[in-house]
């Protein structure tokens, strides 16, 4: 908990006689800011805003209650003059100076209320002695402020959205799925007010919004494909043009059935998204209360077994030299496990005694743990073999991460790795048999990584430290399937 120590600038004011107050926010070790509140007091008053006792353990100098002063100041101010010639406050209740005082503790004491609740409710990661001082100018201007807030209300919603992504500083995967949902959003809008005579000029307003809208955008997400069928015209220009807020541009003339999955996953981003507006106060406005957005359900995890992967790494690629390079890429990522987006960011710094150490960007903003994979020989052979090669000083020569699936999904064909499996279809989510290079990607690898240890050990905790997955993540429990041989030996204990 943190917590807000006053102390007094040794700089006096010349026409006053008063100094500022000078604030400091602590929580133990973790946090130790300073800065100055634009309050300015007399020293004798001083202690009315602190505990008088505690401070000066801390090695504050408080002014004494009696203080020495000149006689004509003492009569202009309505001090006691002792028969020793000591000077001391009297009760000054009926004084201006007492009322300016007691108007100056409010204040701080509301100043204190204020940055105490501001620093609960905002992400530790952007606590700072800007945002420190920040606070204390927002509650000292706030006419200043509530001018820039009347301007969010006239921004749009994709501004925002803009704001939202760089504030974030989400992974790579995760900002690309949220632009989707921009885009979505966009073409919502588009389409509305081609359709409905009534709304020609509907736009979402984070204000406004409302939980009917949200529903409605939902059905939308599950129609579009058909939408861009029956207007082909308005869908072929929406799919290129878009608001100018949205940075990035998407040319793909195509839209098909989206699954639930899909669908949900772009309601929970979305959602997120107002969370953030309502804890940043760019509203108050909540407009997925009480709307269920339901939870993703997956088939059982498909990975290859440690022969599989073994084939593929030995496998002769000489004759397509690019493909050998992304095939060796893959065994690595087989051997370690990451997510493509953290793998394709790993350089020299990574590796320590023998060790690869992460932190995986997909949670280093919710629960930043540190990933430690100890690198088997082949790992090491992999590495020592690109040193070098990237321009950029990754560990390898990487590819565009839907290029490097699609290489992937060709390795798995030439080295003969076709067998039938399995696989939930994301769109209808009826179970379906495909050859198993159709539906090989670089996610298989981190799923062989886990697969191939779970069926080992069956050790969650220990596998997740090397994993990166966060313990009670529900991503790893659809990693743990039992492969044929360890369920033949659970079996075979009661034969």
């Amino acid at each position: 908990m943190a917590t807000i120590e006053l102390r007094l600038s040794s700089k006096i004011q010349k026409e006053t006689g008063r100094s500022e107050v000078l604030l400091r926010l602590y929580q133990g070790s973790k946090l130790n800011l300073r800065a100055k509140t634009g309050i300015f007091v007399s020293p004798a008053h001083f202690e009315y805003y602190i505990d008088r006792k505690k401070t000066q353990l801390l090695g504050v100098k408080v002014p004494d209650k009696a203080i020495t002063v000149t006689k004509e100041d003492a009569v202009k101010n309505h001090f006691i003059i002792f028969d020793r010639g000591e000077i001391a406050i009297r009760n000054r209740l009926e004084t201006e100076d007492k009322k300016f005082h007691d108007a100056a503790k409010g204040r701080i004491d509301a100043m204190k209320k204020f940055i105490l609740e501001a620093y609960d409710n905002e992400s530790k990661d952007l606590i700072n002695s800007d945002w420190l001082q920040g606070m204390i100018d927002r509650f000292n201007h706030p006419e200043k402020y509530q001018a820039k807030e009347e301007q969010v209300k006239e921004r749009s919603v994709f501004d925002l959205m803009e704001e939202y992504l760089s504030k974030k500083e989400f992974s790579y995967d995760h900002t690309k799925s949220f632009r989707s949902v921009m885009r979505s959003f966009a073409r919502y809008e588009a389409y509305i007010r081609y359709t409905d005579k009534d709304r020609r000029g509907f736009n979402f307003k984070v204000d406004t919004v409302t939980r009917k809208d949200i529903e409605d955008f939902r059905e939308y997400l599950k129609k579009e494909y058909l939408y861009a069928k029956e207007y082909p015209k308005l869908y072929g220009k929406l799919m290129q043009d878009y608001p100018v807020e949205i940075t990035v541009k998407h040319k793909t003339a195509k839209l098909v059935e989206r699954g639930d999955n899909t669908i949900i996953k772009q309601m929970k981003r979305l959602k997120a998204f107002f969370f953030w507006l309502i804890e940043k106060e760019y509203t108050k406005n909540r407009p997925f209360d009480g709307i269920k957005i339901g939870s993703e359900v997956y088939g059982s995890p498909v990975y290859i077994t440690i022969a599989e992967r073994d084939a593929i790494a030995n496998y002769d690629l000489s004759a397509y030299p690019d493909l050998e390079v992304q095939r060796d890429i893959f065994v690595f990522q087989c051997l370690v496990g990451c997510r493509v987006g953290d793998l394709m960011r790993f350089t020299e710094g990574n590796i320590s005694g023998g060790f690869l150490q992460y932190i995986p960007n997909k949670t280093h903003d919710e629960k930043p743990i540190t990933a430690r994979v100890p690198l088997l020989d082949k790992a090491k052979e992999l590495i020592e073999k690109y040193r070098g090669r990237d321009k950029r000083g990754r560990l390898f020569p990487f590819i565009a991460p839907q290029n490097y699936n699609y290489a992937i999904k060709e390795v798995f064909a030439k080295c003969g790795i076709t067998r039938d499996v399995i696989v939930r279809n994301p769109t209808t989510g009826e179970e379906e048999v495909r050859p198993l290079n159709e539906v090989a990607s670089s996610h298989m690898a981190r799923r062989t990584f886990v697969g191939g240890l779970y069926s080992k050990v069956q050790d969650p905790n220990l596998i997740g430290k090397m994993s990166g997955h966060v313990e009670g993540s529900k991503a790893f429990v659809r990693y743990r399937k039992i492969d044929d041989d360890l369920l033949k030996s659970v079996v075979s204990l009661i034969d």
